[in-house]
């Protein structure tokens, strides 16, 4: 590892660390930015608890130069499983980079000490990063705010209590001598990560970050088996729980054309490597009814790394995001070579971990049909925690209602079969029929045809079809009342 301008260097990852711009050479591509911090940079105050992007306690902060470099992005994520090469050409943000070199604490770091929030110590760091980067885009910000900012970071051993108190007033302190709210957008860092731009795309053994989709389509058809990589939110936990040797990597965060979301007439269409945070935005504009499934969806640091195609192309059959897709009807681009096609996300899944994917294909993009008249949206999720949990059960239902009859019907499920499915003798049960309580009792009663769900850790087969048929049940009365769903959260507060 060296220090230095290395602007030539095509094989070498650049980023800044405290205002030096750092060249990286000569290590795994599988290199985590955890591995970098504790064992290149020295840099302990990050911390390795589940090395699988769920505690929290490996929280940096990414900042990543807007593609008019007008303005810097600044992110919470999970070191523990982001890739070092991937934080190419971005600012990298540590605990130790937020105390001013005469020691004075940032006010993140003042208000957990003033208000006792602290804890045993060790993720305290992760907490106080998850707060920094909150304060960077907000001066004074709820306690919503603050809950969901630290959703991805699970510490429980001394309560939430002390630390939801520091992210409510850490805006109230003088603004810092090293990292204000005003020195983050500042022209010498916007000048700096300029100055990280690229000419040629990062290559070296084991490693490519191609610049264009026609690029990216020569590369995986030059190397099929290579394995592609968006966020790393899975991905990372093959290196780290998993322990695989991967083949090469083709990374698509560097192709532009593949982070866009464009909105057309029809509907939105969300590129492979937007992260989950704009995808689910863009998503929620259109359809307000899936907030909380959004924001239920990993953590922030989650969303921030990882990508709607990347869950999509993952094929789990408990990813969160794919009963609401498949419920709104939505295809997905995919791209071998010079040929693109057109697919159904529910055709997409052929069997468990199996999908209609060619070897040199890849996922180009998802488009989201654009809202129908007369159509009632939901999706529900259940899990054991409210944050930051894999589903036991996920659904999504997109019924059409005129006048009094249902005329169309689209009922998703995640966590009931091997794949996201949906639900085609419930649908036949609603299709023709009233909007009434005995119409989606009998379509609960079908769900027993569509699906025989498995046992496991999370719930039983008995749970599972008890609780997609309680989900239709909801549907039915929320619908029938103010239209407004409660929150999950908000019937927990209610049982209470």
């Amino acid at each position: 590892m060296s220090a230095g301008l290395a602007q030539s260097a095509s094989n070498s990852v650049r980023f800044l660390l405290d205002g030096e711009q750092i060249c990286a050479s000569d290590l795994p591509p599988t290199m985590t930015v955890l591995e970098y911090l504790r064992e290149i940079a020295h840099r302990t105050g990050t911390k390795e608890g589940c090395a699988e992007g769920d505690c929290g306690a490996c929280t940096v902060v990414l900042g990543e130069l807007a593609p008019d470099g007008a303005q810097v992005a600044y992110r919470a994520v999970n070191s523990c499983i982001r890739l070092l090469p991937t934080i190419d050409g971005q600012e990298l943000i540590t605990v130790e980079s937020l105390q001013a070199p005469d020691g004075r604490l940032h006010p993140v770091q003042q208000a957990m000490v003033d208000n006792h929030a602290s804890q045993c110590g060790f993720c305290t760091p992760g907490f106080v990063m998850s707060l920094f980067a909150l304060y960077l885009h907000d001066a004074a910000p709820s306690r919503e705010r603050v809950l969901e900012s630290l959703s991805g970071n699970l510490c429980r051993c001394t309560g939430y209590r002390p630390i939801i108190d520091a992210g409510l007033r850490m805006g109230g302190y003088p603004p810092p001598a090293n990292w204000s709210r005003e020195a983050a957008g500042s022209s010498a860092r916007l000048e700096a990560l300029r100055s990280l731009r690229r000419q040629r795309p990062l290559k070296f053994p084991g490693f490519h970050a191609p610049r264009t989709s026609n690029e990216l389509a020569a590369a995986l058809a030059a190397d099929p088996d290579a394995v592609l990589l968006a966020g790393g939110t899975d991905i990372g936990l093959w290196v780290t729980q998993q322990l695989r040797d991967l083949p090469s990597i083709i990374y698509i965060g560097e192709v532009a054309e593949l982070k866009r979301i464009r909105s057309e007439a029809a509907g939105i269409v969300i590129g492979a490597a937007v992260p989950l945070t704009e995808g689910w935005a863009a998503i929620v504009s259109a359809y307000p009814q899936l907030t909380e499934l959004a924001q239920r969806f990993g953590s922030p640091p989650v969303r921030n790394s990882g990508t709607l195609c990347g869950n999509i192309a993952n094929g789990s059959p408990i990813g969160d995001a794919m009963p609401a897709l498949i419920a709104l009807g939505a295809q997905i681009e995919l791209r071998r070579g010079e040929h693109t096609r057109q697919l159904p996300l529910e055709r997409f899944y052929l069997g468990y971990q199996r999908k209609d994917l060619a070897r040199g294909e890849f996922v180009v993009s998802v488009s989201v049909p654009a809202p129908r008249a007369g159509q009632r949206l939901a999706s529900y999720k259940l899990s054991k925690r409210i944050d930051q949990d894999i589903s036991a059960v996920c659904a999504a239902f997109a019924v059409e209602q005129q006048g009094t009859g249902i005329v169309a019907a689209r009922v998703a499920f995640g966590g009931l079969a091997a794949i996201p499915a949906r639900a085609h003798a419930t649908e036949a049960a609603l299709i023709g029929r009233p909007w009434t309580a005995e119409t989606f009792e009998s379509a609960a009663a079908a769900l027993v045809q569509d699906f025989q769900p498995l046992t496991d850790l999370r719930a039983s087969n008995a749970y599972r079809l008890q609780a997609a048929g309680n989900l239709l049940r909801r549907f039915h009365l929320e619908a029938q009342g103010s239209g407004t769903p409660l929150r999950t959260s908000e019937l927990a507060v209610k049982q209470r």
